[in-house]
């Protein structure tokens, strides 16, 4: 018997069947020849657990605590721009299904749906919101309000997109947001009642933006900051010494710099970089529950899904993005299980080691 999809990559089909050839590859796609976009995915496979045995696993939870407060696991909705190009409810499904999850939904500055009007739409939910910095202060100090008056929980500036990457897909296909959809947080915050178009929106962003800019923010905010778009030891130092809450080791779903490091690669280094002083997350190619205990086995606090929560819900709207963050979840809990864990705080890194590498005897 059918009993419909029961894995991420099944909803992705799902989904590819649903969208046309331009929103399917705005999506889907990555920067250049999509090398990166490839080897996220493939990161994650690089390592191996080892798990342990004869552990008391007859319970088994994936609760953890993010900034003072529990979530039912640490898989997080990452910023997705456009959801309504998917689905008529976009955001606001998104938020419900994340709700019903028990998890955090984290909101694109370049939504379809402005910060209040989520809150009010999926008040009971965890929300945290994305921040793309402007040239004009004041839109960003008026978006990053909104954000703050409407109980949102988190602040995650992305640092890794000072101009757009090279996305073929969408000039093989000539697709383009279509001008209606605005983005209406931006149109809010500069104070215009008409849809701000999306090349609008990018022209607006701060190019210039530095770490100085980075520490006043931080100052001023009344809520945790995170820095998305980290992938180097660095960085993270930075972000930590110049006030980051929090980092997101992040390669834009590879969809900006083609050949940068897979966020699984580069995890490991920010973790020892940070050593303790910020919680630290990581997205991209997270696509099983195991990537998710790899993750957290190398020393993340949290993973964001995108493409996952996305394929949800074009595929099934609200009702599939909570069914495939519940069977993440479910993915996790057995792979904790197996690997003699009973909560995802017991991952360490004995847990994992690097794969070993193909020998040309190899048959």
């Amino acid at each position: 018997m059918d009993e419909g999809p029961i894995n991420v990559a099944d909803f992705e089909r799902l989904a590819a069947g649903k969208l046309d050839a331009g929103a399917l590859g705005y999506f889907a796609g990555g920067a250049g020849d999509e090398i990166t976009l490839a080897d996220n995915v493939a990161a994650w496979s690089r390592w191996r657990l080892r798990p342990r045995v004869l552990a008391d696993v007859s319970e088994v939870t994936t609760e953890v605590d993010l900034f003072g407060a529990p979530v039912s696991m640490p898989i997080l909705v990452a910023p997705v721009a456009y959801q309504r190009l998917v689905d008529p409810e976009g955001e606001v499904g998104m938020a419900r299904a994340a709700a019903e999850a028990g998890t955090a939904m984290c909101l694109s500055t370049l939504a379809t749906t402005r910060p209040s009007e989520l809150a009010a739409a999926a008040p009971a939910g965890r929300r945290w919101f994305q921040l793309y910095c402007f040239r004009d202060e004041a839109v960003t100090r008026a978006l990053m309000d909104e954000a703050v008056d409407s109980g949102f929980e988190a602040i995650v500036v992305t640092v890794d997109a000072p101009r757009g990457g090279n996305r073929e897909r969408d000039r093989r296909t000539g697709f383009e947001i279509p001008a209606s959809l605005g983005v209406p947080s931006v149109a809010a915050a500069m104070g215009v009642e008409r849809a701000v178009t999306i090349e609008e929106t990018f022209a607006l962003m701060d190019p210039a933006l530095s770490w100085r800019d980075l520490e006043e923010l931080a100052s001023e905010c009344s809520l945790p900051v995170l820095v998305k778009g980290l992938l180097t030891a660095e960085d993270a130092e930075l972000a930590v010494a110049h006030g980051a809450a929090g980092v997101v080791v992040s390669n834009h779903g590879g969809r900006q710099l083609d050949r940068a490091l897979a966020s699984g690669d580069a995890l490991p280094e920010v973790v020892d970089a940070v050593a303790g002083r910020a919680t630290v997350l990581v997205d991209g190619g997270i696509r099983r529950g195991i990537d998710v205990a790899t993750a957290l086995a190398l020393g993340a606090d949290a993973v964001l899904v995108g493409r996952p929560a996305l394929w949800g819900l074009a595929a099934a709207g609200s009702e599939g993005v909570a069914r495939v963050l519940g069977m993440l979840r479910e993915e996790l809990q057995l792979t904790l299980g197996l690997c003699g864990c009973t909560s995802p705080g017991d991952l360490t890194r004995a847990h994992v080691q690097r794969a070993p590498l193909a020998s040309v005897y190899s048959v």
